[in-house]
Protein backbone atom coordinates (compact mmCIF):
# COMPACT_ATOMS: atom_id res chain seq x y z
CA UNK A 1 0.00 0.00 0.00
CA UNK A 2 2.88 2.36 0.70
CA UNK A 3 4.20 1.83 -2.82
CA UNK A 4 0.69 2.29 -4.23
CA UNK A 5 0.31 5.54 -2.32
CA UNK A 6 3.63 6.65 -3.82
CA UNK A 7 2.26 6.05 -7.32
CA UNK A 8 3.59 2.57 -8.12
CA UNK A 9 0.93 1.18 -10.48
CA UNK A 10 2.20 -2.41 -10.25
CA UNK A 11 2.12 -2.33 -6.46
CA UNK A 12 -1.40 -0.92 -6.62
CA UNK A 13 -2.45 -3.74 -8.95
CA UNK A 14 -0.94 -6.34 -6.59
CA UNK A 15 -2.70 -4.72 -3.64
CA UNK A 16 -6.09 -4.87 -5.36
CA UNK A 17 -5.58 -8.48 -6.46
CA UNK A 18 -4.54 -9.50 -2.95
CA UNK A 19 -7.45 -7.63 -1.33
CA UNK A 20 -10.12 -9.01 -3.66
CA UNK A 21 -10.58 -12.49 -2.08
CA UNK A 22 -10.58 -10.96 1.40
CA UNK A 23 -13.23 -8.40 0.44
CA UNK A 24 -15.34 -10.95 -1.44
CA UNK A 25 -15.32 -13.42 1.43
CA UNK A 26 -16.54 -10.89 3.93
CA UNK A 27 -19.13 -9.36 1.58
CA UNK A 28 -20.59 -12.77 0.73
CA UNK A 29 -21.04 -13.52 4.41
CA UNK A 30 -22.70 -10.15 4.96
CA UNK A 31 -24.96 -10.07 1.89
CA UNK A 32 -26.89 -13.18 0.90
CA UNK A 33 -27.38 -12.11 -2.72
CA UNK A 34 -24.13 -12.89 -4.56
CA UNK A 35 -24.69 -10.08 -7.10
CA UNK A 36 -25.19 -7.60 -4.24
CA UNK A 37 -22.05 -8.91 -2.56
CA UNK A 38 -20.03 -8.49 -5.75
CA UNK A 39 -21.43 -4.97 -6.21
CA UNK A 40 -20.43 -4.16 -2.62
CA UNK A 41 -16.90 -5.41 -3.37
CA UNK A 42 -16.74 -3.20 -6.46
CA UNK A 43 -18.03 -0.24 -4.43
CA UNK A 44 -15.33 -0.97 -1.85
CA UNK A 45 -12.63 -1.03 -4.53
CA UNK A 46 -13.86 2.30 -5.89
CA UNK A 47 -13.84 3.78 -2.40
CA UNK A 48 -10.36 2.37 -1.82
CA UNK A 49 -9.19 4.03 -5.03
CA UNK A 50 -10.70 7.36 -4.02
CA UNK A 51 -9.37 7.45 -0.46
CA UNK A 52 -6.22 5.31 -0.61
CA UNK A 53 -4.15 8.28 0.53
CA UNK A 54 -6.09 8.36 3.81
CA UNK A 55 -4.69 5.01 4.98
CA UNK A 56 -2.28 5.48 7.86
CA UNK A 57 0.84 3.29 7.34
CA UNK A 58 1.23 2.97 11.11
CA UNK A 59 -2.01 0.97 11.23
CA UNK A 60 -2.78 -2.49 9.82
CA UNK A 61 -4.40 -2.47 6.39
CA UNK A 62 -6.79 -5.42 6.81
CA UNK A 63 -9.05 -3.73 9.42
CA UNK A 64 -9.04 -0.58 7.29
CA UNK A 65 -10.14 -2.57 4.22
CA UNK A 66 -12.72 -4.45 6.28
CA UNK A 67 -14.18 -1.16 7.53
CA UNK A 68 -14.45 0.14 3.96
CA UNK A 69 -16.18 -3.06 2.89
CA UNK A 70 -18.51 -2.96 5.89
CA UNK A 71 -19.63 0.56 5.05
CA UNK A 72 -20.30 -0.36 1.41
CA UNK A 73 -22.32 -3.43 2.47
CA UNK A 74 -24.35 -1.32 4.88
CA UNK A 75 -24.96 1.22 2.12
CA UNK A 76 -26.30 -1.58 -0.09
CA UNK A 77 -28.53 -2.92 2.68
CA UNK A 78 -29.93 0.55 3.31
CA UNK A 79 -30.63 1.11 -0.38
CA UNK A 80 -32.45 -2.22 -0.56
CA UNK A 81 -34.48 -1.43 2.57
CA UNK A 82 -35.73 1.95 1.30
CA UNK A 83 -37.84 0.57 -1.59
CA UNK A 84 -39.05 -2.15 0.76
CA UNK A 85 -40.30 0.40 3.28
CA UNK A 86 -41.97 2.43 0.55
CA UNK A 87 -43.59 -0.62 -1.06
CA UNK A 88 -45.32 -1.95 2.05
CA UNK A 89 -48.47 -0.07 3.00
CA UNK A 90 -48.30 0.26 6.75
CA UNK A 91 -52.05 0.01 7.08
CA UNK A 92 -51.91 -3.55 5.65
CA UNK A 93 -50.37 -5.19 8.70
CA UNK A 94 -51.12 -8.90 9.08
CA UNK A 95 -54.43 -9.62 10.80
CA UNK A 96 -53.89 -12.98 12.49
CA UNK A 97 -54.57 -14.17 16.01
CA UNK A 98 -50.89 -15.04 16.42
CA UNK A 99 -49.99 -11.42 15.73
CA UNK A 100 -52.08 -9.70 18.41
CA UNK A 101 -50.13 -6.41 18.33
CA UNK A 102 -50.25 -6.30 14.55
CA UNK A 103 -54.01 -7.02 14.58
CA UNK A 104 -54.64 -4.20 17.04
CA UNK A 105 -52.39 -1.83 15.15
CA UNK A 106 -53.94 -2.75 11.80
CA UNK A 107 -57.03 -0.71 12.66
CA UNK A 108 -55.08 2.52 13.13
CA UNK A 109 -54.78 5.25 10.58
CA UNK A 110 -51.78 4.73 8.30
CA UNK A 111 -50.34 8.18 9.02
CA UNK A 112 -50.52 7.64 12.78
CA UNK A 113 -48.80 4.29 12.42
CA UNK A 114 -46.10 5.76 10.17
CA UNK A 115 -45.39 8.46 12.75
CA UNK A 116 -45.17 5.90 15.53
CA UNK A 117 -42.81 3.67 13.54
CA UNK A 118 -40.68 6.68 12.58
CA UNK A 119 -40.25 7.46 16.28
CA UNK A 120 -38.68 4.05 16.96
CA UNK A 121 -34.91 3.67 17.16
CA UNK A 122 -33.36 2.74 13.77
CA UNK A 123 -32.59 -0.86 14.75
CA UNK A 124 -36.18 -1.44 15.85
CA UNK A 125 -37.54 0.14 12.64
CA UNK A 126 -35.27 -2.06 10.55
CA UNK A 127 -36.17 -5.24 12.42
CA UNK A 128 -39.88 -4.44 12.22
CA UNK A 129 -39.67 -3.69 8.49
CA UNK A 130 -37.96 -6.96 7.64
CA UNK A 131 -39.39 -9.40 10.18
CA UNK A 132 -43.00 -8.21 10.40
CA UNK A 133 -43.88 -5.88 7.54
CA UNK A 134 -41.99 -7.86 4.87
CA UNK A 135 -42.79 -11.11 6.71
CA UNK A 136 -39.30 -12.50 6.14
CA UNK A 137 -38.03 -15.47 8.12
CA UNK A 138 -35.75 -14.40 10.98
CA UNK A 139 -32.62 -15.73 9.24
CA UNK A 140 -33.37 -13.81 6.03
CA UNK A 141 -34.35 -10.66 7.93
CA UNK A 142 -31.03 -10.89 9.76
CA UNK A 143 -29.05 -11.37 6.56
CA UNK A 144 -30.74 -8.48 4.78
CA UNK A 145 -30.52 -6.09 7.70
CA UNK A 146 -27.01 -6.95 8.80
CA UNK A 147 -28.23 -7.81 12.29
CA UNK A 148 -27.92 -11.16 14.03
CA UNK A 149 -31.02 -13.37 14.28
CA UNK A 150 -31.12 -12.76 18.02
CA UNK A 151 -30.96 -9.00 17.48
CA UNK A 152 -33.82 -9.21 14.99
CA UNK A 153 -35.98 -11.06 17.52
CA UNK A 154 -35.17 -8.70 20.38
CA UNK A 155 -35.52 -5.52 18.28
CA UNK A 156 -38.83 -6.71 16.79
CA UNK A 157 -40.19 -7.54 20.24
CA UNK A 158 -39.09 -4.15 21.56
CA UNK A 159 -40.54 -2.36 18.53
CA UNK A 160 -43.92 -4.00 18.98
CA UNK A 161 -43.87 -3.27 22.71
CA UNK A 162 -42.95 0.38 22.01
CA UNK A 163 -45.67 0.72 19.37
CA UNK A 164 -48.17 -0.72 21.81
CA UNK A 165 -47.14 1.92 24.41
CA UNK A 166 -47.26 4.74 21.84
CA UNK A 167 -50.47 3.82 20.08
CA UNK A 168 -52.46 2.10 22.82
CA UNK A 169 -51.36 3.80 26.07
CA UNK A 170 -54.47 2.60 27.90
CA UNK A 171 -53.58 -1.06 27.16
CA UNK A 172 -49.94 -0.81 28.25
Amino acid sequence: MLAAQAGDARAYDRLLRAALPFLRGIARRRLTDSAEAEDAVQDTLLTLHQIRDSWDPRRPIRPWLAALRERRCIDRLRRRAKPLRQAIPLCDLPDSDAEEPARALGNLEAAELRRAIASLPPVQRTALAFAKLAELPVAEAAARSGLTPGSIKVATHRAIRSLRRILMPHAA
